[in-house]
């Protein structure tokens, strides 16, 4: 009977432990709100450090507001940039609740961007409604095969997946360069690294192209948005969902419990991998529509930054997704109307990261916007 009550209490520890409640809201929101407050207070501290007068501050300021939401073509810059952030976040996010540090996103990336790109130029005279699909698929496939390997390694030896996944993202670039170097790849007429472009059918369709054809908008917005709902549909309210967040928060309780240690890390890291493989085959589909060294950007890097902006949560990632590209889009219009370096949107990323990764300094910052604990209340 003991033994039956003790796994009980443990099962109801788990439970309330993995299932985001009331007390989280203030991590997932309050802190990242002040965090991005701060950074870019300190971001206008380092301007005046640099020489900078107070109305080119401002200026830059105004000029990032504008750039990411101003007008039509800054909102479609902001939104064409955060929808492979998101994309990569989620599975990153995915990876971090399940206790796995995966940070090969950009190589994940890469190799589903190869995949998307050549079943998009392989296949002409399919119909789109087949064609598209199959090439999403197939970089969601190759993605999540690739994020295995670390998976795989992690469950059945020990290999630690942040090593193992650098040495995939380092894998992944030279995999690129090869691959680039095929005859059968490469773009007709051309010498240099450009893959065969994608055709009509398999592309991501443009949104906004009836109001300017210079709108680069496509429909992968609507693949961000069903990713960020069935990622929270798969959290938390899926059996597996709830074995990847026990299994984040305390791996030896949830053994105990019943749970397959490895399977859910070669699962987690495999659905992670796809999603980053989503984000390459939006890049290759919905903006480059080929493969060319270098068409990841780094964006892998940064879903890092996004997830733990986030704070794991599918919703969060969705959040600072978007203003991680309002950002990005935000900074080139700085630099062109205050003549700012877009090196300054760099330093402000990380002080955003800086303060997320030290919520107590937000708390003692900014100590009226939080609830101080209740007085004499027991865990």
């Amino acid at each position: 009977m003991s033994d039956t009550t003790n796994q009980q209490d443990l099962m109801r520890k788990l439970m309330q432990r993995a299932a985001p409640g009331r007390a989280e809201f203030e991590d997932l929101v309050i802190v990242p709100i002040f965090a991005v407050i701060v950074a870019l207070i300190v971001g206008a501290l380092i301007m005046l450090a640099t020489a900078v007068d107070i109305a080119t501050i401002g200026k830059s300021y105004l000029a990032l507001l504008y750039g990411a939401v101003g007008s039509l073509n800054a909102i479609s810059e902001t939104l064409t940039s955060a929808i492979p952030l998101v994309l990569s976040g989620l599975g990153l996010a995915l990876g971090f609740r399940a206790g796995l540090f995966n940070i090969g996103a950009e190589g994940q990336i890469i190799v589903g961007g190869i995949a998307a790109v050549i079943v998009g130029f392989s296949f002409e005279g399919l119909p789109w409604v087949i064609h598209l699909p199959l090439a999403l698929i197939a970089g969601a496939v190759v993605g999540g095969l690739y994020a295995s390997i670390a998976g795989w390694l992690r469950a059945t030896t020990g290999a630690h997946e942040v090593i193992s996944t650098i040495m995939l993202n380092l894998i992944s670039y030279r995999l690129l360069d090869y691959m680039l170097s095929l005859s059968w790849m490469q773009r007709e007429g051309r010498s240099d690294p450009v893959s065969k472009s994608v055709v009509p059918s398999a592309e991501l369709p443009r949104l906004l192209t009836d109001i300017d054809p210079n709108l680069r908008l496509h429909a992968g917005i609507f693949l961000m948005i069903a990713m960020v709902l069935l990622v929270h549909w798969l959290l938390f309210k899926t059996k597996i969902g709830f074995e990847f967040r026990a299994s984040g928060e305390n791996p030896d309780a949830a053994r105990y419990a019943g749970m397959r240690a490895s399977l859910i890390i070669v699962l987690a890291m495999a659905t992670a991998g796809a999603l980053a493989g989503l984000a390459g085959a939006n890049q290759v589909l919905g903006v480059l529509e080929r493969a060319t060294p270098g068409f990841s950007a780094g964006i892998g890097f940064d879903a890092i930054s996004v997830a733990l902006l986030g704070r794991s949560h599918p919703v969060g990632v969705l959040f600072a997704g978007l203003l991680f590209g309002a950002l990005e889009a935000g900074g080139r219009q700085m630099q062109v109307d205050a003549g700012v370096s877009i090196d300054l949107i760099g330093i402000i990323q990380a002080l955003i990261i800086v303060f997320i990764a030290a919520p107590l300094l937000v708390r003692a910052i900014f100590p009226w916007g939080f609830q101080k604990p209740a007085s004499g209340r027991k865990e």
